[in-house]
């Protein structure tokens, strides 16, 4: 092995950071780096599993435990005999926490931190698409999340050090960049002249012409200003696929969630941008079971999947998370949240069957990602197969020969649809 072992937890945001660790470590070969997530208690369990298995395989590596989860619960990690290290999200970006002899646990108040770390901004996906980080931190105090206390308020990267990573990445052979951060759509107040996202996008798409393919990681409807709005609808380097922070579609909810948006933000913030872009496909966050939702709210959220094409659900039954409002209000039980998140996966898969099912003979261009596999602009699945004459049209080529190159993109022919997943031949 070159290098240390990294285990990310979580978010697009933790995937960037993570390799920028890896490239911090160096030729740390025997340390194990376990970047954290805190997003609900069943991450964070999921992180302490992460913990306990990598240190059976490899008994003889330093663990080092970092991210939003030890920010967060930092005696809770070192108390754990498997860790050797807990670095907080500050800490986590200097080389020299790495290092045998650094401190067991470094973890300093995130609230005083008022820099990104521009230097750092890159995660890779099966190294076809690049996630760039352009904010980090939140301003905003949802109810249910703990996010802001272990990533620190909100904080930009000045346009100018995005742009030259991004031409970086572009020179190194990538064909889709996705602007990350924690509430990416916040970018810019904090920064000289007070930029936009919408203005960070237009500078990326001029001074990196090449550049084919654009993304954004997530989007807060209410801050979708009309420069953005334009550019998500006119601008075919922008990929038509939004993931919208809803989280709920009752607006009683919403107000107890302390989201400044409503139900009819969300329902006219899709309607705008269909009917603009009609292929833009929307995905979404919800919270089922949020503390005081009765069945009719529950209901309001459940109709916002239709209402709103949801086709990409991400699904959370509500998770009470210690040392947030929400944590204290009267609880809906695991049982009732579970059974309401069921309901909202079922909804989002029927969206999506359909959805999936109108692009069968439809031509696309698919961003290639591993074994023929990758995504369309608008984020639909898909599987490349060869049309050669003599080939078997249902199973995928292994021909080296008939492959194409993992973070290419390939005009395609939508033939049909298996398990969830379209498939198709070169145009």
């Amino acid at each position: 092995m070159s290098g240390p072992e990294v285990i990310t937890l979580g978010c697009r945001l933790n995937m960037a950071e993570s390799e920028a660790m890896r490239a911090l470590a160096g030729a740390e070969d025997d340390l194990i780096i376990v970047n954290s997530c805190a997003v609900t208690n069943e991450a964070v369990r999921q992180t302490r599993q992460a913990i306990r298995r990598a240190k059976r395989a490899r008994p003889e590596a330093r663990v080092i435990v970092t991210g939003c989860a030890a920010q967060v619960e930092p005696e809770e990690f070192a108390r754990m005999p498997e860790v050797s290290r807990v670095l907080g999200n500050r800490e986590k970006f200097d080389f020299r926490a790495f290092l045998p002899e650094a401190p067991d646990l470094a973890v300093s108040n995130i609230m005083a931190v008022r820099e990104t770390a521009p230097h750092l901004l890159t995660g890779f996906a099966e190294r076809s698409r690049a996630f760039v980080e352009v904010q980090n931190g939140c301003d905003h105090r949802c109810t249910f999340c703990i996010i802001p206390y272990g990533r620190g308020n909100s904080r930009s990267v000045p346009a100018g050090l995005v742009v030259e990573r991004i031409r970086a990445l572009v020179g190194e052979g990538f064909n889709e960049v996705v602007l990350t951060g924690v509430d990416v759509t916040s970018y810019g107040p904090d920064l000289p002249g007070s930029p936009s996202l919408g203005q960070l996008i237009e500078r990326i798409l001029t001074h990196v012409p090449e550049l084919p393919r654009l993304r954004l990681s997530s989007l807060d409807c209410i801050e979708l200003d009309e420069r953005l709005f334009a550019l998500a609808t006119e601008e075919p380097r922008f990929m038509p696929h939004l993931h919208m922070s809803f989280q709920a579609g009752d607006d009683m909810v919403l107000k107890r969630m302390k989201r400044r948006h409503s139900r009819a933000d969300a329902v006219g913030t899709v309607a705008r941008l269909k009917a603009k872009r009609p292929e833009i496909a929307i995905g979404a966050d919800l919270i089922a079971g949020f503390p005081t939702e009765t069945d009719e709210m529950a209901e309001n959220s459940l109709r916002l999947v239709e209402e709103c094409d949801i086709v990409m659900g991400h699904i959370f039954p509500f998770s009470p998370k210690r040392g947030t409002p929400a944590a204290r209000m009267p609880r809906v039980s695991p049982g009732v949240a579970k059974e309401r998140a069921r309901k909202l996966r079922e909804a989002c898969a029927r969206r999506k069957e359909i959805w999936l099912e109108g692009l069968v003979g439809t031509r696309q261009k698919i961003l290639l990602e591993k074994d023929n596999f990758g995504h369309a602009e608008n984020f639909a699945p898909v599987r490349l197969r060869h049309a050669s004459e003599g080939w078997h049209p249902g199973a995928v080529s292994m021909d080296p020969s008939l492959r194409w190159g993992d973070g290419e993109i390939v005009d395609v022919k939508v033939t049909g649809m298996e398990e969830g997943t379209l498939v198709g031949v070169p145009a």
